[in-house]
This record gives structure tokens, sequence and C-alpha cells, in this order.
């Protein structure tokens, strides 16, 4: 089975499927980001609390997280283990990132066959229109990157990416042995699924830049991610869409709360 960076090497992009808009050179939206409006995507607030949240430290947490998967396919999860610091810091080297001026960002831009660096989202070729987006992709180590973006200041980026990876590794871990041992695999069987050194994973950083008209816009469009499992950890952008009803979901995020969803 080819890696995702085999598979992107397969499929490379044009350019300009890859360079982000200069959001902070712009003061109205250009038709290349306008979206038609469509009411799909309007909030129905009677479904804000719907999303389940499994506790891992929950006696029960095989049985809630097999639902959730069988029912909704996402999920929240607290008592993740993950401490707030890890994930503060995290949080704070992605906007020293996309805070960067737009020149300097693209120092480190997405090769057309590439999987990591800064860029569109690879799904960007096939939507007639832009998204309100620029993304950082990292599989393993991003010092390649950091030093293009921070020649003499990566080491704090490298050493706060990598510490979060790893931590977002060990839970995804945990969460993929607690949804096979919903499906009732033995121990001998999940083991051959699960282990620590057998997962391609990909660390995806995303922005959503202050747009002049959001109601024209949007930040990334209806997709299946090409993982089995996503975890995704969302601050300040309380608003999370899921397909199960094609609407706007209420997430409720908190600080100590992490969103799962399965892809299969």
């Amino acid at each position: 089975m080819n890696t995702l960076s085999e598979a992107y090497r397969d499929h490379p992009l044009h350019l300009h499927h890859i360079i982000p808009l200069d959001f902070d050179s712009v003061r109205t939206v250009p038709d290349s980001h306008a979206w038609p409006t469509s009411h799909a995507f309007e909030s129905d607030h009677d479904d804000q609390s719907s999303i389940p949240t499994v506790d891992l430290m929950d006696a029960d947490a095989v049985k809630l997280i097999g639902h959730a998967c069988e029912t909704w396919g996402v999920f929240h999860v607290i008592n993740h283990g993950i401490p707030m610091e890890i994930l503060d810091e995290a949080e704070s080297e992605a906007r020293r990132l996309f805070s960067l001026p737009a020149g300097q960002k693209l120092r480190a831009l997405r090769s057309p066959a590439g999987a990591t660096g800064y860029g569109l989202a690879r799904i960007s070729p096939f939507f007639n229109k832009n998204m309100w987006h620029e993304g950082f992709t990292v599989m393993g180590s991003p010092i390649d990157h950091a030093r293009k973006l921070w020649p003499d200041d990566f080491q704090r980026f490298c050493d706060v990416i990598e510490d979060y990876q790893k931590k977002m590794k060990e839970l995804a871990i945990t969460l993929m042995h607690l949804i096979l041992k919903s499906l009732d695999l033995s121990e001998e069987e999940i083991s051959k699924v699960v282990s620590s050194g057998g997962a391609s994973t990909a660390l995806q950083l995303n922005s959503y830049p202050f747009c002049p008209d959001p109601s024209r816009v949007m930040g990334l469009a209806p997709h299946t991610d090409t993982s089995l499992l996503t975890i995704l950890y969302q601050s300040t952008h309380r608003w999370l869409t899921d397909l199960q009803k094609w609407s706007w979901l209420g997430s409720g995020f908190s600080y100590s709360r992490i969103a799962c969803s399965k892809c299969w």
C-alpha cells in the first residue's frame, strides 16, 4: 500500500492549487474565493449538544466509543491525558507561523509533488472556487521547512510540534484500541492493527484568516480525510460540520475537549 507521501508524489499539483491568497492584502472577497450561497450550512441550534462525548476515564469508555462510531462517526474526547500546556504551546506556534508575512511563509511552500509544508488544502483542485484557508502540513520533523521560515529561530517550533505530534499519536493509538475493542476483537487481533511504530501520521495546521465578508466564503469545503482516524484540536472556531445531518453543529469546544472522527 502506498504511503500518503507516495500518493502525493504520483499526483502533483499545479502551483495555483498550492499558493494561498495574500489575505492581508485584500479588502474585499475576490471572485475566485466567493462561493454561491447555500442553505445547506445554515445553523441548526437544536443539534448543538448532539455530538457524543467520551470520557476516557469512564469504565464504559469502550461501549461509549463504539456507540458514538456507529451512530455518529464523530465524538468529543475528555480526560484524554494531553497536558493543556502542550495544546497551548502548539496553538501558539501555529499562530506564530500563520502571522508571518505572506512572502516569508512562501519560503516553506509545499512542492507540487510534496506532502509537507505551507499551502492550500490538497482538496483544492476538486472545487471551482478557492477556500478562505491556509495550511501547513507536517510528517515527522518539520525542521527543513522551519529553517526556511525562521533561519535563526526555528528550534522552538520544531520542539513544540514534535512533542504535540508524539502526544497526539499516543492518543490515536489509545482511541484505535478502544474502537477495535468495541468490535469485539481480541487483544492479539488488535495488536496486529495498532502499534506505536506502524502507523503513518500527518499533522495539519489550519488557519482561517480574517475575512471582510465571511458569508461569501468557505473555510474548508466538505470532504473526507485520507486518514483512518482524524483527531481535531479546535480552539477559537466553535463550529464543526458533520455530514450525518448536513448542517452546522455547535461543537461546544472547551480547551480540554478534543474531537475525533473515524473515516471508514
